[in-house]
């Protein structure tokens, strides 16, 4: 039985992670390379659980019983005694692959690894865990404490235990499950991420300026947000490493990165995190940057 999870990575990605986690009563051991950013988590944490109770969707017990849960820890050898571990670092297989080939062997023989990676494929990563048939894709949605989905990828040797106690986890804390194959970026973005390259190659060929093709989709598809603005949101080099995995992978020229995403990425301009992307974030509102 999953009682304590180990999450590797305190960014966007895995503070939420962090956070519904512990709302659904796991005791989570939170690690990162860099102390300030998992104190910063834990900041990001109690904020988002504040605007819950705020809203009616978390009480102010729950909340605080919550934020006990979760305690930061110096580095991986802290997580050798949980049940589950999640990674959750940036969208690098280099980065990833490193991680997993030092946490295999500190952990427990029976404990469960998880990543949370958008795109990269669950059998190449599971190959380095040392565990392969305890290993699967846990992708979460961003922002985690708001998307109710939940995508669960078994690898070529993932068993049917580690599945199955994986996707009880999800229903637990009130997501919702959905299987893919492991097949480059999945479902959501191997659907989602093309598009938005498709809107950058619009705005790099010139027909249409950053607020056209925005206001276009979200007035013409009923989109909650234009792609741009939701490209900034995701980060422009995690867009780029998704499409840079369908390219390879898959060999088809219709995933080609557009040049103006790339060069984006070249100087900088990953989107909101960095202030500037698509549109200028460093006033009071966000301005296009093209």
């Amino acid at each position: 039985m999953i009682k304590s999870i180990g999450i590797v990575g305190a960014g966007q990605m895995g503070s939420g992670i962090a956070h519904v986690l512990a709302a659904g009563g796991y005791d989570i051991l939170l690690t990162d390379t860099s102390n300030a950013q998992m104190q910063k988590s834990l900041k990001v944490i109690e904020g988002n659980m504040g605007r819950q109770v705020g809203r009616g969707k978390l009480e102010q017990v729950e909340m605080a019983e919550a934020l006990g849960r979760i305690k930061t820890v110096a580095g991986l050898p802290e997580l050798a005694d949980t049940d589950l571990v999640i990674e959750a670092a940036s969208e690098d297989e280099d980065v990833k692959r490193s991680i997993l080939t030092a946490l295999g062997p500190i952990l427990k023989p029976e404990a469960l690894i998880a990543t949370n990676t958008s795109s990269i494929s669950i059998t190449r990563l599971a190959a380095v865990s040392g565990r392969p048939e305890k290993f699967m894709g846990m992708h979460f949605m961003n922002p985690v404490p708001v998307m109710e989905l939940v995508e669960l990828i078994r690898g070529i040797a993932t068993d049917v235990p580690t599945f199955d106690a994986i996707h009880d986890i999800v229903l637990k804390i009130g997501k919702i499950p959905t299987n893919s194959e492991d097949f480059p970026a999945f479902i959501v973005n191997r659907i989602l991420v093309p598009m938005i390259n498709e809107a950058v190659y619009t705005l790099y060929e010139g027909v249409g300026t950053v607020e056209g093709i925005d206001s276009a989709m979200r007035l013409g598809a009923n989109h909650r947000m234009g792609p741009l603005e939701l490209a900034d949101f995701i980060g422009l080099d995690t867009c780029l490493a998704i499409m840079q995995v369908l390219y390879e992978g898959l060999a088809d020229t219709k995933y080609r990165p557009c040049p103006l995403l790339v060069k984006y990425v070249e100087a900088g301009w990953v989107g909101r995190k960095s202030g500037r992307g698509f549109y200028d974030y460093t006033g009071d509102k966000p301005v296009p940057t093209r």
